[in-house]
């Protein structure tokens, strides 16, 4: 092994454990594949990709995925906060009709607006924070 790719094997294995914490996370927003790879930026019908960061493997190496998963961990982080005590709305919002977004979804406007709308979520969040 060289020494580039032994430098490269903790990068690796860290975008693996990010793979499967947004999963879990997905699982746990209960989202269809189309859902899960619309917030992800893959095509819908790549299932193959969900079903290999599902296993671990690592997430796509391209600046959008890789910050796309941390937006919607701090997505998740902010939700948490706002709603400790309650983990079941914490998990629902997101599929949760909302007036800031015109009656709709988190996820119908991440879906229509992609990555902007990702933001938009995620600044709604930080608001309600405080942050």
């Amino acid at each position: 092994m060289t020494a580039v790719a032994k430098r490269d094997a903790p990068v690796s294995d860290d975008r693996g454990t990010l793979a499967k914490m947004v999963m879990s996370l997905l699982d746990h927003w209960k989202l269809g594949t189309e859902d899960q790879a619309a917030l992800l930026g893959l095509a819908a019908s790549n299932r193959a990709a969900l079903a290999r960061y599902r296993k671990g493997e690592a997430i796509g190496s391209s600046r959008d995925q890789y910050e796309r998963v941390g937006h919607l961990l701090g997505i998740h982080k902010s939700l948490r906060l706002l709603f400790p005590h309650n983990r079941d709305l914490a998990y629902r919002w997101m599929t949760t009709r909302n007036k800031a977004f015109d009656n709709r979804t988190p996820i119908e406007v991440i879906k229509d607006w992609g990555f902007a709308g990702l933001l938009m979520v995620r600044a709604y969040l930080d608001r309600a924070r405080g942050v």
